[in-house]
């Protein structure tokens, strides 16, 4: 399929491993002009130069962190104007007792999985704005609406930018601007596996994958019977960042094997 944005620029936020990735490569096959920020160098220059590699295209690494204001001043100066935006964040670990939540957990989640995107997409959306045209796809997570205890460091503040990109999305649509949400469940990703030992405390069970692999198993059932890698996700995520999706205003689409049991 023809997604029709060959030539057009592209941020990936969080672009060097997991569902950015991922989300990286199929932009970068559809031909835009693609930045990829993360903190992480030595794997983001080396993500950047295998996807150039790969698809032919400009591929530019900035090395930065979007939760701080420093690292988002970093991706303004070195993308001015970019036509599509997509952003992802790592995936937090589990926090294990609700009760054992502190203060500064909450500032820092909040930090990162909700400022951090508000004010990338603050910045630029009266830059779309005034080329009458954007996308803009935040890959987040199907707890923003499914919650769940354990993983009170990612879904709370996820909610709250999934009701701000709702609002939003309504005031922006007649510029040409369409902004939507991807809410992943349950993938193996580079992101998951660093987390292994923050599970295993967590859940109380032996600190190695496949006893993390098999407590999901048997507690988390999805109706697939397996758990999604990054490129199950990632094709959606390029539509919505394609002019094919212009009538597809402020959608949170889930994506987890059929294991969230909602209409909506």
């Amino acid at each position: 399929m023809d997604l029709k944005i060959s030539g057009k620029v592209a941020i990936m936020a969080g672009g060097s491993a997991g569902m950015g990735r991922a989300t990286a490569e199929r932009l970068a096959e559809a031909g835009v002009k693609l930045y990829i920020s993360a903190r992480r160098e030595k794997r983001l220059v080396r993500a950047a130069s295998e996807i150039s590699s790969k698809y032919g295209v400009k591929v530019t690494p900035i090395i930065a962190d979007s939760s701080t204001e420093e690292g988002r001043n970093t991706l303004f100066s070195a993308c001015p104007s970019p036509d599509i935006l997509a952003i992802t964040i790592k995936p937090p670990p589990p926090n294990g007792n609700f009760l054992d939540v502190t203060p500064q957990m909450w500032r820092d989640s909040i930090e990162t999985a909700l400022i951090g995107p508000i004010e990338i997409m603050r910045h630029y959306i009266p830059i779309m704005k005034n080329k009458n045209w954007g996308r803009i796809v935040n890959i987040a997570t199907f707890s923003a609406k499914n919650p769940m205890v354990w993983r009170l460091m990612s879904g709370p503040a996820r909610s709250a930018l999934v009701n701000f990109t709702a609002s939003v999305s309504r005031e922006i649509a007649r510029y040409g601007v369409n902004i939507n949400n991807i809410l992943p469940g349950m993938f193996a990703t580079e992101g998951s596996s660093e987390n292994t030992e923050a599970y295993a405390r967590a859940f109380n069970i032996k600190a190695d994958e496949d006893s993390v692999t098999k407590h999901f198993s048997t507690h988390n059932t999805i109706p697939t019977g397996f758990a999604g890698i990054a490129d199950d996700m990632a094709p959606m995520a390029a539509l919505l960042c394609s002019p094919l999706s212009r009538y597809i205003v402020g959608q949170n689409i889930v994506i987890d094997g059929g294991q969230h049991r909602s209409l909506f």
